[in-house]
């Protein structure tokens, strides 16, 4: 199977365009990408060389760097991702992910081979019940501690409630946010949440029709109210 599209686009004296071609070969795909300014990027995709198990290459030219090739896997019960770039040190990408409907745990690492340091390391702890979620996550190389609940109180008019604190341990510095939603109606719903630091934001979200959605937000700092306060008007179109 082999599939040809091209696209251009007029940005005033500047016309730029790309043509595209997806060559499929029972499991390998290969999609090829150039452009006016004469980059060519190349994707070749495995599926399945082995069960539940996925090969991708990429590369871009005249980019020698960008060479990359990642292998995924999943499971039932699991999925993990690890990429390495194809360059004399090349920066190693990890993540997975470990559970089942009601308790997950995962991580995301990359290590720099060329400084032998770790630019990213984040882990993560969810929990899943009938009408609560609860989360535990560590960002920003175990600078950030963030610890979430969110309550279903009635399924029928979507109405919840939630709760977030956050720790930052370079700058000893707390955050606790707590929030809540309620359906007025079937096509109208509100969402509230205000913070420690007295910062409170409101949204009114209604869909005028299955295409058409509006939002009208408010935010507000309740120790400057003269000076911060801020509305927005947001209309979403769908196809």
């Amino acid at each position: 199977m082999q599939e040809i599209t091209s696209t251009g686009v007029r940005k005033g004296e500047i016309y730029l365009a790309d043509v595209s071609t997806k060559v499929k070969n029972k499991n390998i795909t290969t999609d090829v990408k150039v452009d006016t300014n004469s980059n060519l990027r190349t994707i070749i995709t495995v599926d399945e060389p082995a069960p539940g198990l996925k090969t991708i290459f990429s590369f871009n030219f005249p980019d020698q760097k960008s060479g990359k090739v990642e292998l995924q896997y999943q499971h039932e019960y699991a999925g993990i991702s690890t990429s390495i770039g194809l360059t004399a040190n090349p920066v190693v990408n990890f993540s997975g992910v470990v559970g089942n409907n009601l308790v997950a745990v995962g991580t995301d690492l990359s290590f720099d081979t060329t400084s032998g340091n770790f630019t990213k390391y984040n882990a993560g702890l969810n929990i899943t019940h009938a009408d609560l979620i609860a989360s535990l996550t560590l960002n920003d190389k175990g600078d950030n501690l963030t610890a979430s609940y969110y309550h279903i109180v009635n399924p029928l008019t979507n109405s919840a409630v939630g709760a977030e604190l956050s720790h930052s341990f370079s700058g000893n510095e707390n955050i606790l946010t707590f929030g809540t939603q309620h359906a007025l109606d079937p096509l109208t719903l509100l969402k509230a949440r205000v913070n420690n630091y007295g910062r409170a934001s409101a949204l009114i979200q209604h869909d005028w029709t299955p295409r058409t959605r509006f939002s009208l937000v408010g935010e507000v700092d309740t120790g400057a109210i003269e000076k911060s306060a801020k509305v927005g008007l947001a209309v979403a179109l769908k196809p």
